[in-house]
Parts: structure tokens; C-alpha cells; sequence
């Protein structure tokens, strides 16, 4: 069965349902909160109050999922879209666009969650390198108020285009960059707001919450609460008046940046896995966005607007506590400045391959310098062979996972960079560009969606990193991964996929809603756009077929589809390894769960046998 043509069957069902609403019923109100990086069962009325309040009234999502690599921008492309990453292009935070990008520091590997690069690639990719309508441009097209509030990255990201000159008609964006070189322009409608309500034309910085210390120095011990605080305010006071006002139907996107950033700088856990994320500040951090959320909820309260008004909560990705250790990595073994000894450097990812290749190693983050020994690249990301300028093979960079790139399509040297990568304990599977064929060990990249009529350049290899689980009383909770990052072990990341990354919490509420109702069917970030437009009455145009699901048994009156489980197992490799992939499906649609070698991934056993599906 091929992913693609099982959704775009399911597409044609989400746009006669959105053709029928849009004849039917005049559009409500919609917020979609995204506390970003929350776990979908960390949730409690102590831990999270007004979260557990909409999950536990409203709707409550308990089988939901990330889409992999579990990456911020690669999860906010599919929620603003309703497209899978191969369709969006946005395989990752940091991925290879073929080209260096100025306002990244001329890299072939940009970090996209910046406002500038945005607007760099979209430029090189024929203006929106999407490729897919988002659901702020087509709410805003159809007399919408719209607005996007948050971390600066996935926040542009939901209206993205048309934004150069024209604040006045673009979406209202308000990230870390407002008010900065690089920010979005503000309209003099909300210059004027901002002044009457006292708050500033510029967004605050994170402070103290964004220093990750080093490998002698714990990170931050305290939640992101000064910048989202400035975000909540300008939301509630000046944003949702603003709209009521207006007397049209609006959407606002509030990204929140925590759980996410006081999760990945935690200073309570320096090199060791435990407390890991579960210490007082990642805690502070997780209470911090619900207070956000309650903030919101509260100004709907206050302006009347709660009964017209539907609010869906989709983190983008579970978390997990960050592991450096290896006993199998060559770069584990070697000296440097920055790295606890026996601890995996930065890059080790680049440094191992490199090695077992054969090839030079450059830094495309440094002027495209040779990585001499005993050194790791400035950022992680890293190009092989004798001309860093045409190189044979590039690393990004990312965490729990990695992205490889092969510019020239070498399959020969694609089977040399699978076998060097099944001889490393920190691989957990391996997913290979259907285009440069089967390898034993490692399944085709069309299982996950990632092939698709994405414009930027598709990954090669997308490796998976090994996670476990410390043995608290839910694994999702207190997963470990070993991450290709700057970040130190004990501090926390994403990106794997274990199901403590692909468990997101999700949760919603409103008048187009049921109420007290728990989903056990599997819904995912994808399905979170699609059924976003279909909340809207909106009609997307899409280009490519890889699209989600309206979650229609959520909705009063609406059909409860079935579903079922699946797993996919590989050949076995020579030495016994198999990528294995366990996902569930509504109708032909699929839900990944988790997948790796079993015994490496959390939500995969040792025997790689069926596990059961978490939410059921």
C-alpha cells in the first residue's frame, strides 16, 4: 500500500466535508495554542490546570502524534498546511537547500527557525517554499482577522508570504524578531495599540531562560515567563479586542515557547539523565505555557467570545532528556576542549562518517574549514569529500535525529554510509530515499510520508537515534535519546522516534466540539491542519497528496471512522538489524507510533513484536 495514494483518497473526503461546511454554517472562531515540546502524558490538574481543564471538558486526544523527524518546523509545516513533510519540504530544523543562504551565514544547511532565512528560502523556492497553502493566508483571503503570536520560527511560518512591505494586509506576526531587523513590519493599527497599552514596540528577549550553560555550567533554572508574558499580554489586550471589534469570524496561532526552552536549557540535571526534564524547571516551564493559555481563555471570558470561539491545544512534539554516551563512536573516543570525556562531541554524527568514509570533513557553518582532529563543527552540521563546495555527502544537523544528503545520488556510496551507520549503538533505524533503492536494514522513506512534491531537496538517509526509557511509571515520560546537539546530557531534546517523542498532547474545546469526550482514535499534527481549514470553511488547493484527516469524531454529529494497527519490518542487515516501524491507520491513513531497531526505541521491544498502542 502506498501512503500516498491511501490520502489522497482521504483527501477528497476533507474537501467535500469543507465544501459542505463552508454551504452550511458560518465559520466560528479559532485559536490553536501550541505549547511546544509538552508531553502528551505529563498533563495533571497539578502539573498543567488549564490544560487538563479543556482535555478533560472538551476533547481529549489520547492517541496522538508527532509526525517524524519530530522537529519544530517540520511539525508547525504540516499543522499550518495539513500537508506530511513530503509534501512541505520541511524534513527538519536545519535541512540542505542545495544553495548557501546569506542571512544564515552563507550555509548550505540553514536553521530555519529564523524569520530572515524564512524569507530567504522562500525567495530561492519560487517565492513559497511551502508549496502548500497555509491556513492563516487562506483565512486571511476569505475576510478573516488572523494572527500568529510566538517563538519566532513556526510562528512566521503559518502566513509566511507576502510580507515584505505590506504589513497592513498581511497577518498580524509578533515574534522574538518585533521590532527588530528581521522581524516582521507591525502596522500602524498595531504600533498605536501597543503604545495606548503601554507595552513595547519590540518583543522582549528570553533572558536568563535562554543560557544552556556548558559542560561545567548547568543551564537556565527558571521558565521563559518575561517574552511570554509580553506575548500573552499582547494577545489578550490588544489582539482579541481588536478582533471583536472587527465583528469578522478570526484565527490566531499562539505558539508558546515553553515547555520547549526551559525544557531543552534546563540547568537541574548537568551531565546526567536524571531528574533529565522532570526537574523544577522543565516543570515551571510546562506551568508557564498553561498559564499562557489560561490568559487567553480568560480575555475570551472577558470579551464574550467563548461561545463562538473554538480552541484547539497541539503541542508539535513529545521531549526527551539528552544522553552523549556511546561505547561503538569513534569521535566518543577522542579529546575535546568542550566534550566530558567519553561523552559524544557535537557532530559526532559528521566525525564518525568522515572516518568510516574516508572523506574530508568541512564545517559549512565556519567558511567551509577542514575539521582538523580533535575538533567537531561549529554547529554539528558537516559536508564530506575533497571539495567542500561539491560535496559527496552533507550532515544536518538536528538532535534526536539526522538528516544526510548524497547531492550526487551515489547509491554506491549510499550503501557504504548504511553500513557504516549499522555498526553505531546510537543508530535506531534508518529510512533510505526510495529513489536509491533497498538496503537491508533500513526501509524506504515512502513509509513516513516523506516523499511527496516537496521543492526542497529530499533527504537520503534520515537517521534515527536510540532511546530508552529510565523506568518511571509512564516511558513517555522520562524517555532518554542520544541527541546530535550542543545541548549536554541531562538537558533535553527531540526529534527521535521514540513514542516519547511522537506522543504530543493534544486536546480541544468550543462550540463545534464535543464535550467530555475521549478519542481513542489516533489524530495526528497533520490532521490538526486539515481539520483547522475545515473549521474555517476553507477550501485548500493542494499540490501535493499527502494530507491529514478532519477529525470528525470529535465534532457533534460526526462519523467515527475505525482503525487499526500495523507493523513494517525490514530485512535484516548483516548483522542481524532491522528497521522496524510500528503505526496505526484510520481508514488507509497511517499514525506512526514509533520504529527504530527494537530494543533502541522507546515503543519498540526487544523482539520487535507489536507493542500495545499507547492511548488504547
Amino acid at each position: 500500500m502506498r501512503l500516498k495514494i491511501a490520502i489522497l483518497s482521504t483527501s477528497f473526503a476533507i474537501l467535500s466535508a469543507v465544501t459542505a461546511f463552508a454551504q452550511n454554517s458560518k465559520p466560528r472562531n479559532l485559536i490553536l495554542f501550541v505549547p511546544d515540546g509538552l508531553r502528551g502524558r505529563i498533563v495533571t490538574p497539578e502539573t498543567a490546570p488549564a490544560m487538563a481543564v479543556v482535555r478533560d471538558k472538551g476533547v481529549n486526544f489520547k492517541n496522538p502524534h508527532s509526525l517524524f523527524p519530530t522537529f519544530t518546523m517540520a511539525n508547525g509545516s504540516t499543522m499550518a498546511t495539513g500537508h506530511y513533510l513530503g509534501d512541505t519540504g520541511t524534513f527538519s530544523n536545519t535541512i540542505y537547500t542545495g544553495y548557501p543562504s546569506a542571512p544564515a551565514g552563507d550555509t548550505v544547511v540553514p536553521f530555519i527557525e529564523n524569520d530572515a532565512v524564512l524569507g530567504d528560502v522562500d525567495e530561492h523556492f519560487g517565492g513559497d517554499y511551502l508549496n502548500e497553502e497555509t491556513i492563516l493566508k487562506m483565512a486571511r483571503a476569505q475576510g478573516f482577522s488572523t494572527a500568529a503570536i510566538g517563538k519566532v520560527g513556526p510562528t512566521l511560518l503559518f502566513d509566511h508570504t507576502d510580507r515584505a512591505d505590506r504589513p497592513g494586509l498581511h497577518s498580524i506576526v509578533i515574534d522574538d524578531s518585533t521590532g527588530g531587523k528581521t522581524g516582521v513590519p507591525l502596522s500602524d493599527e498595531m504600533k498605536a495599540a501597543l503604545t495606548k497599552a503601554d507595552l513595547p514596540l519590540a518583543a522582549p528577549s528570553r533572558g536568563d531562560n535562554g543560557k544552556a550553560g556548558d559542560a561545567k555550567t548547568p543551564g537556565t533554572v527558571v521558565p521563559n515567563t518575561a517574552q511570554q508574558a509580553y506575548f500573552a499580554d499582547v494577545a489578550s489586550k490588544i489582539v482579541l479586542p481588536m478582533f471583536k471589534e472587527r465583528a469578522k469570524p478570526f484565527v490566531l496561532v499562539f505558539w508558546s515557547r515553553d515547555p520547549d526552552g526551559s525544557q531543552h536549557n534546563t540547568g537541574d540535571s548537568l551531565n546526567t539523565v536524571t531528574p533529565g526534564i522532570n526537574g523544577p524547571t522543565s516543570l515551571a516551564g510546562i506551568k508557564n505555557a498553561d498559564n499562557n493559555l489560561a490568559q487567553l481563555r480568560k480575555a475570551l471570558d472577558d470579551l464574550g467570545l467563548s461561545a463562538t470561539t473554538n480552541v484547539m491545544i497541539a503541542a508539535d512534539h513529545g521531549f526527551s532528556t539528552i544522553s552523549k554516551e556511546s561505547k561503538t563512536s569513534p569521535s566518543a573516543k577522542a579529546a575535546y576542549e568542550d566534550t566530558p570525556k567519553d561523552f559524544l562531541p557535537m557532530g559526532f554524527l559528521a566525525i564518525d562518517l568522515a572516518k568510516a568514509l574516508n572523506l574530508p570533513l568541512f564545517d559549512p557553518n565556519d567558511k567551509k574549514a577542514r575539521i582538523a582532529d580533535n575538533a567537531h563543527p561549529k554547529a554539528g552540521n558537516g559536508v564530506l569529500g575533497q571539495d567542500p563546495a561539491k560535496p559527496d555527502l552533507v550532515v544536518a544537523t538536528n538532535g534526536g535525529s539526522d538528516l544526510i544528503y548524497l547531492p550526487n545520488k551515489d547509491k554506491k556510496l549510499a550503501e557504504r554510509t548504511v553500513k557504516a551507520l549499522l555498526e553505531q549503538d546510537y543508530v535506531s533505524g534508518l529510512f533510505v530515499d526510495d529513489n536509491l533503492g533497498r538496503f537491508p536494514g533500513t526501509l524506504p522513506m515512502s513509509q513516513l510520508g516523506l516523499k511527496g512534491k516537496a521543492t526542497t531537496p529530499n533527504p537520503s538517509i534520515v537517521v534515527n537515534f536510540r532511546s530508552y526509557s529510565t523506568g518511571c511509571n509512564e516511558p513517555t515520560n522520562c524517555s532518554v535519546e542520544v541527541a546530535d546537539t550542543v545541548l549536554r546530557q541531562g538537558q533535553g531534546m527531540h526529534g527521535s522516534f521514540g513514542r516519547g517523542d511522537t506522543m504530543n498532547f493534544m486536546a480541544a474545546i468550543g462550540p463545534d466540539f464535543k464535550a467530555g469526550y475521549v478519542d481513542a482514535l489516533p489524530v495526528s499534527n497533520a490532521d490538526v491542519g486539515a481539520t483547522a481549514a475545515r473549521l474555517m470553511g476553507l477550501t485548500p488547493k493542494p499540490k501535493g497528496d499527502l494530507i491529514g484527516r478532519v477529525m470528525t469524531e470529535a465534532m457533534p454529529n460526526g462519523a467515527t471512522p475505525k482503525a487499526s494497527s500495523d507493523t513494517v519490518k525490514s530485512e535484516a542487515s548483516a548483522n542481524g538489524l532491522r528497521t522496524v516501524l510500528n503505526f496505526q491507520r484510520v481508514g488507509k491513513q497511517r499514525y506512526f507510533d514509533a520504529a527504530g531497531f527494537p530494543g533502541r526505541t522507546v515503543g519498540l521491544d526487544a523482539e520487535g513484536s507489536k507493542q500495545k498502542t499507547a492511548g488504547k
